[in-house]
């Protein structure tokens, strides 16, 4: 299915926020880590039930480090 992740569409596997992460290499136990579908932040909490749908746009925004 195809999303548009950090604005950039491609084509996915996931189907749930978790897999997208996991797919993705992101830990989600990081701190400071969030996830927004279509404007609307998902709790941490709901990542393993948040489904995907067909052209979801999500933002997955995390801290890094550098200057």
């Amino acid at each position: 299915m195809q999303l548009r992740v950090n604005g950039v569409t491609e084509d996915v596997a996931a189907k749930t926020v978790s897999e997208l992460l996991d797919s993705r290499g992101i830990d989600p136990t990081t701190r400071f880590l969030a996830v927004a579908i279509n404007g609307s932040v998902v709790r941490r909490s709901d990542w393993s039930s948040q489904s995907l749908g067909p052209d979801d746009d999500v933002e997955i925004v995390r801290p890094f480090s550098g200057g």
